[in-house]
C-alpha cells in the first residue's frame, strides 16, 4: 500500500467511522495501537500501549469502545468498566512519547505535536509491557521500549515472538526457558509441567531479555535445550528437553 493509499483509507474510516486504529506489529518492542480521527472530535486520539493480557482484537474494541464512550460524555477523568475486558483509566501523553509512537497521526494532520491519552488497564490486566507515557521516555525507567531507540544487539531475529505465562506477565521471576524449536521459546514462571494454557500469551523475547537480561543464555541455547532455576536459588541450570530435538529440528 502506498502513502496516498493509506491516507485516503484512513480518510475513508473516519468519515465512516469517526476514526481510523493504526496497530503497530511487535517488533523487539510490543504491540500498540492509537486512534487518527478522534482529534476532529474530543481533540485528543487514543493510545493502547502493551498490555500482552489483551489479543489484537480486544485492543480493537477497547480502543472502539472508549472511543464511544469519550464522545458521548467527555470524561476523561473517572476510570471506565468495558465488561469482562475489564477498567481503565486515561492519562496525558507525554509528547516525547506520541512523537514516536503516533507517527501515522502526525502524518495524517501535519503538526509536529498531536495531543493523546494513553489508555490504562486496571490492577488485574496491567502487565509489565505497558509504560507510563506520562513521564519523559526513559530506557533506565522503561527499558521494554528502549528498542524504540537502541539497535538490537542480540543473535536472534528482532521480531522473534516467545510463548510465555501471565505469572511473568505480572512481574513474577522467570525460573523455566525452553527452546524446543528453530525458533521457538517458551518462558514461564513456572515449571512447564504445571503451565496452564489459558495463561499463555506471545510476546517479543525482547520483552522478556529487557526484564531480565540473564535469559541472554537462553538466546544461546540449541534446539532441544532449556535453563531452569528456583526461586532460592537463581542461577541458571542447563537441561537437555529430548534427545531427538535436534534432529526433529533439521
Amino acid at each position: 500500500m502506498t502513502k496516498a493509499e493509506a491516507l485516503e483509507m484512513i480518510q475513508r474510516n473516519i468519515s465512516t467511522h469517526g476514526h481510523h486504529i493504526y496497530l503497530v506489529r511487535p517488533g523487539p518492542t510490543p504491540k500498540f495501537a492509537y486512534t487518527i480521527g478522534l482529534k476532529e472530535t474530543i481533540g485528543v486520539e487514543l493510545i493502547f500501549a502493551g498490555g500482552a493480557y489483551y489479543s489484537v482484537d480486544q485492543v480493537r474494541e477497547i480502543l472502539n469502545r472508549l472511543a464511544s464512550i469519550l464522545k458521548e460524555t467527555g470524561n476523561r477523568e473517572m476510570p471506565h468498566a468495558l465488561g469482562e475486558l475489564g477498567g481503565f483509566s486515561l492519562r496525558r501523553v507525554c509528547p516525547t512519547w506520541s512523537s514516536e509512537l503516533i507517527l501515522g497521526a502526525l502524518d495524517y494532520y501535519k503538526p509536529s505535536v498531536v495531543q493523546a491519552l494513553q489508555i490504562v488497564p486496571d490492577s488485574q490486566h496491567v502487565t509489565i509491557d505497558v509504560p507510563d507515557l506520562s513521564q519523559t521516555r526513559n530506557e533506565t525507567a522503561e527499558p521494554i521500549w528502549q528498542w524504540l531507540d537502541k539497535a538490537w544487539d542480540y543473535a536472534i531475529p528482532e521480531n522473534l515472538m516467545v510463548i510465555t505465562d501471565l505469572g511473568v506477565l505480572h512481574g513474577a521471576p522467570i525460573l523455566e526457558a525452553n527452546r524446543w524449536e528453530e525458533d521457538t521459546w517458551e518462558i514461564f514462571s513456572t515449571s512447564s509441567h504445571e503451565f496452564a494454557k489459558e495463561n499463555a500469551r506471545a510476546v517479543p523475547f525482547g520483552t522478556l531479555l529487557a526484564v531480565d537480561p540473564t535469559l541472554t543464555l537462553a538466546t544461546e541455547l540449541d534446539v532441544g535445550e532449556g535453563i531452569w532455576r528456583v526461586p532460592e536459588d537463581l542461577e541458571w541450570k542447563i537441561t537437555r528437553l529430548r534427545s531427538d530435538a535436534a534432529e526433529e529440528s533439521a
